[in-house]
């Protein structure tokens, strides 16, 4: 068969088969970044706490995480999870082994490891607040909460954005470490069709293609929020001048 016959929607073609693996590939893409999100946003916030254990905790998780390879977390991620849950078990007279599927073990270690990253991303954001939105925020009575969620949180995104999609670009790639545990996604799709069809080229160039094409539109997207929040910031000083 020709490469345009294999990667065809027709019979014998794989084009359904890729299209749907690249569905899982979004599918984990943005559940572990959004997981992601939200441990870097508690990372942030423990690291620039006063209290010193929390300070602590938070520079732990992201120097560990981002010093270890990412495979290395799938893996651990993997075999411990299921260890644990099956030690659990049988601690409370349950039988036999306990797994975990593969696509939440997947979405787990791609937030914990974006959550490294994107911890520093959002403390860094944070860092460069204006201290007198701040204080004119508290100024006008407003609360720990109130102030987080209306001063410093849309201050500190405007900030963090070229941040969350330089790490979103990071966990689409990784995304391809997660087949080794049995997901079918993208990567391990392609690598079905080049065994069953011996054109490993023609798949894995396909793969390389719908990867990049991912990769692009991602990029546009935020290259124009990014002009947007630029624009908003720039509005904003220039009215406060």
């Amino acid at each position: 068969m020709s490469a345009f016959e294999l990667l065809s929607f027709g019979e014998g073609g794989w084009g359904f088969f890729l299209i749907e693996a690249l569905g899982v590939t979004l599918a984990l893409a943005v559940a572990g970044m959004l997981l992601g999100i939200m441990l870097g946003l508690c990372g942030s916030l423990a690291a620039l706490s006063s209290v010193p254990f929390l300070r602590g905790v938070a520079v732990f998780y992201s120097t560990v995480l981002r010093g270890i390879p990412d495979l290395l977390v799938i893996y651990l991620f993997y075999f411990g999870s299921s260890s644990a849950l099956t030690a659990v078990s049988r601690f409370f007279g349950g039988e036999g082994f306990v797994g975990v599927p593969a696509f939440i073990i997947g979405v787990c270690a791609l937030g914990i490891v974006s959550g490294a990253y994107l911890t520093e991303v959002f403390r860094g954001a944070i860092q460069s607040i204006d201290k007198g939105e701040i204080e004119a925020a508290f100024a006008f009575g407003m609360g720990l909460t109130l102030r987080i969620k209306r001063i410093v949180i849309p201050l500190a995104a405007r900030h963090a954005l070229p941040g969350i999609g330089n790490v979103w670009q990071m966990i689409l790639k990784e995304t391809a470490l997660i087949s080794v545990i049995g997901v079918v996604e993208l990567m391990r799709q392609a690598q079905i069709g080049g065994g069953s069809t011996h054109q490993y080229f023609t798949f894995y160039m396909a793969a390389a293609v719908l990867y990049f094409g991912v990769s692009w539109l991602s990029g546009r997207g935020f290259d124009k929020a990014e002009t947007r929040t630029m624009r908003s910031i720039q509005r904003n000083t220039k009215q406060k001048s």
